[in-house]
């Protein structure tokens, strides 16, 4: 894992405050890229298994990690949360809403938890030739990090094909617009679970966001989600 406090905060939070998204460049490194996506299959690390066509999500499949979290998971979770927590608190005060986040991310998981959010929403994804993940927000209950993070674990064009990172932007009284991530092996996207601030002629107004990707063409595609609040 890269130092966090290394990273530019301040040029990814005028990507967040003007288009939704930031892209954190070598997050983790190949090794660490190759030694998680080797962990997806069966057992006690995780606690539950989806595939995508089931549920008509898309095509594919992901596992949710179980507690304790593995220790790059839970590393990357409990270290980029009090850098995203003023931002996040910042676009709730422009979009008017009340829930306000604390500093600490086990401070905000116990406010979760007493919610009855106690399952644990970090996951792994898999994609084959012909897979694809359909547009979504990942909610999971009343509270919710308006924040979350992909990790690309694969390598584009050595790996696999197609398989874009995709997000739309539905504006209000606008077509919706998309937008296609560029991501290399070990980078991470960091982007808004459902709505952000957008500053217009009369004030802020909200932007929803949705995510998905696009058909693989070729290979395989493993990809690590840290989501910060958990699941009822």
């Amino acid at each position: 894992m890269s130092d966090v406090a290394a990273i530019d905060w301040q040029a990814v939070q005028a990507d967040l405050d003007a288009q939704g998204w930031a892209i954190l460049p070598g997050l983790i490194d190949a090794a660490a890229c190759e030694a998680t996506a080797a962990l997806y299959g069966p057992g006690e690390i995780f606690r539950s298994h989806v595939v995508m066509a089931r549920h008509g999500f898309g095509r594919g499949e992901y596992r949710y990690f179980a507690y304790p979290l593995p220790p790059l998971v839970e590393g990357l979770r409990s270290a980029l949360y009090p850098r995203l927590a003023p931002i996040a608190n910042r676009w709730h005060a422009r979009m008017g809403l009340a829930a306000r986040f604390p500093d600490e991310h086990a401070a905000f998981l116990a406010h979760c938890h007493a919610a009855g959010q106690t399952r644990p929403t970090p996951l792994l994804l898999r994609y084959g030739a012909g897979d694809y993940n359909c547009l979504h927000q990942d909610l999971y209950g009343e509270h919710v990090f308006p924040l979350q993070v992909a990790i690309l674990l694969s390598a584009p064009g050595a790996d696999f094909t197609g398989g874009e990172f995709v997000l739309t932007e539905q504006r209000p009284r606008m077509q919706s617009r998309a937008e296609v991530v560029p991501l290399g092996k070990g980078d991470a996207v960091l982007f808004a679970v459902n709505s952000r601030p957008q500053q217009g002629t009369r004030g802020d107004y909200r932007v929803t966001m949705r995510h998905g990707v696009s058909r693989l063409r070729s290979g395989q595609r493993h990809t690590l989600g840290i989501i910060f609040h958990d699941a009822a």
